[in-house]
């Protein structure tokens, strides 16, 4: 978790992408993976010869119960590993591996309406842009918008669920 700290910090650091503005810790960042596992959620992390290229998670997109069946991605490169399918290949595991767990519909809250990379990433899997949020964020002394997208998973809204999600415990 030192190297997914460190490659989630420079995001916090240099950009908008985030609206964090102190980068977490290891310790914190392991926090919030047992959060995504307890909840049955996937984490998933890219590595090559020991490194971390990326990693990638889902997590629900708001508690109340209505919002079961609906997650929010959230996906960071490593600065070096950019423009290399390394977020193609982790979105992919991610959106599959919450289809299968019963999900219907993934978010992504994309900070700042100028993150092509992102926008360019989530278009190329199929979500959809959903809402614009203009200056719904500060940082760095400036106003930031947000994107969301929005990516049908199964059957999406064509049928109602006859269970739970895999893993979903209400609280």
């Amino acid at each position: 978790m030192a190297e997914v700290s460190r490659i989630y910090g420079h995001y916090v650091e240099t950009s908008t992408y985030t609206f964090e503005e102190v980068a977490p810790s290891a310790e914190e960042m392991r926090s919030r993976l047992r959060q995504v596992r307890e909840s049955g959620l996937p984490w998933r992390v890219a590595e090559r010869e020991g490194a971390v290229m990326g990693y990638a998670y889902a997590s629900r997109f708001r508690t109340r119960v209505g919002y079961r069946y609906s997650v929010e991605n959230s996906v960071y490169i490593a600065a070096g590993e950019a423009k290399r399918g390394v977020g193609l290949v982790l979105m992919r595991d991610l959106i599959r591996d919450c289809t299968a767990l019963g999900y219907r519909q993934m978010i992504a809250v994309i900070g700042d309406s100028a993150n092509e990379a992102s926008l360019r990433l989530h278009t190329r899997l199929g979500f959809r842009t959903v809402g614009h949020q203009v200056a719904i964020g500060l940082k760095f002394g400036r106003w930031i918008d947000v994107v969301q997208m929005q990516l049908a998973l199964g059957d999406g809204a064509r049928s109602v669920p006859t269970g739970e999600p895999v893993g979903y415990a209400r609280r």
